[in-house]
């Protein structure tokens, strides 16, 4: 998008948080506790549907949608580049719920990445039965992928099973899935599963993605799993228990043994846009630290007058721009190279280790210096972002292991580095210190009798 129109679509976007998102923020934290506390029948709170409809009046609608999916896929979306969504997703992102704003834009997630993964990886089929509607926030998803039984860290060990059935032309699937978030709603009507084809093949072609409608016999939503006491009605992250659910085999995305390809491409965006989402947590709860620092008096003064207080405004600063400049760097190379490209994986695997646990810290910073009890109470959105900072730290991979993708493409990098070709220099041993047979001179016997009689 061209600079001025790129102004003035973020310009609309601070309207539109200022005149409908901010307001309404406790009411829609109100309507989805109703919700879950009224039936198991999880729908979109009616605030969220009117906002929808203005977002989409207003021409705020799937900016996550980059310009070169949207062109494989044949869509329309908010003809932004991911450097460009970055800035973006940041001002929605200052909302609290942290995915309010961008649920009211169409903009949230896991939708996001899946509408993504069958805008690059769906057949025509598949985005016309699924792609559209989701665009049109007529319909939500999932991802299933997390299992109780496994470390999911490690998406090789990912192995609810997937059986063809030949005489019937179907997957058949048999397993469990948790953490599957989005799975709650009743406006959920498709879900991307990842699991096991083939136990024999290649470790990274066991894989493959499968499209399953909520709909079919055999899916039970066991629970709704509560982070730190919150189950996220009416999104809901769910256990889910699968019973011979049988799909079509035109369901797998890109074809069978994939999973690991499609992941590549789909989770790097995924990741990137929950990271830019925290940076606008973070701006926010810094923005409410400087205004209670210049409160807030103390100990005979404000509290924006102590050295220490002053340090932590300057240090949150400092993270804040370091963490925006690994994000629009990790972005730009999405934009240039590719998510699959080895070094843009790394600036996503860096910005996904990164930016979470710094906001963490930062966001407690904020309730410890200047808020106290005060921060871990309803009346601030700083327990949530602190807990959604927290919880960003397992979702989508725990931070230890993109510390480890970090460092293992590092090291290959590393063998291509101008400098790989320069070592040590090399120690002059031809010149002896000193023998152990060498005379001692006179003087130094005399410090050292010297020495001796103390």
């Amino acid at each position: 998008m061209e600079l001025a129109a790129f102004d003035e679509l973020k310009a609309k976007l601070w309207a539109f948080m200022h005149a409908h998102i901010y307001p309404n923020e406790r009411e829609f934290a109100a309507q989805c506790r109703e919700m879950a506390r009224r039936s198991d029948e999880w729908t979109c709170p009616p605030l969220m549907l009117e906002l929808q409809r203005k977002a989409r009046q207003l021409g705020l609608w799937n900016l996550f949608l980059p310009v070169d999916s949207a062109a494989a896929a044949g869509v329309k979306g908010g003809g932004l580049t991911n450097r460009q969504y970055a800035e973006v997703c940041e001002i929605l992102g200052t909302s609290s719920h942290a995915e309010f704003a961008a649920q009211a834009t169409n903009c949230t997630s896991p939708d996001t990445g899946n509408m993504e993964t069958l805008a690059r990886y769906g057949s025509p089929e598949q985005r016309e039965r699924w792609l559209l509607p989701l665009l049109e926030g007529r319909i939500r998803s999932c991802f299933a992928m997390t299992e109780p039984a496994v470390a999911s860290s490690d998406a090789t060990n990912i192995g609810i099973s997937i059986e063809r059935d030949s005489a019937a032309g179907e997957y058949v699937i048999n397993g469990s899935k948790w953490w599957i978030t989005g799975a709650g709603s009743l406006h959920c009507k498709i879900m991307i599963l990842m699991g096991k084809t083939d136990a024999k093949a290649p470790l990274h072609r066991q894989q493959s993605q499968i499209l399953v409608p909520m709909d079919t016999p055999g899916i039970t939503l066991l629970r709704p799993l509560k982070a730190f006491g919150d189950d996220d009605a009416p999104k809901g992250h769910m256990e889910i228990q699968f019973d011979n659910v049988r799909v079509p085999f035109e369901n797998v995305l890109l074809g069978e043994g994939r999973g690991f390809e499609i992941s590549q491409g789909r989770l790097g965006p995924g990741r990137i846009h929950h990271c830019m989402r925290i940076i606008g947590q973070a701006e926010r709860s810094l923005a409410l630290m400087c205004k209670r620092i210049s409160e807030r008096r103390a100990f005979g003064k404000r509290l924006s007058e102590f050295d220490t207080i002053l340090q932590d405004v300057a240090n949150s600063r400092i993270e804040l721009e370091a963490c925006r400049l690994l994000i629009f760097r990790a972005a730009e190379m999405m934009d240039s190279h590719g998510n699959a490209d080895a070094r843009t994986r790394q600036y996503l695997a860096m910005v996904k280790a990164h930016v979470p646990r710094t906001c963490q810290t930062l966001v407690d910073r904020c309730i410890q210096a200047a808020h106290g009890a005060l921060g871990v109470s309803e009346d601030t959105p700083l327990f949530a972002a602190f807990a959604g900072a927290r919880a960003l730290r397992i979702a989508d991979g725990p931070d230890e292991v993109h510390l480890l993708t970090t460092a293992k493409i590092e090291l290959k990098i590393q063998k291509h580095s101008p400098l790989a070709s320069l070592g040590y220099y090399q120690a002059d041993r031809t010149q002896v210190f000193r023998r152990s047979t060498d005379p001692i001179s006179e003087e130094a016997q005399q410090r050292l009798d010297a020495a001796s009689k103390l």
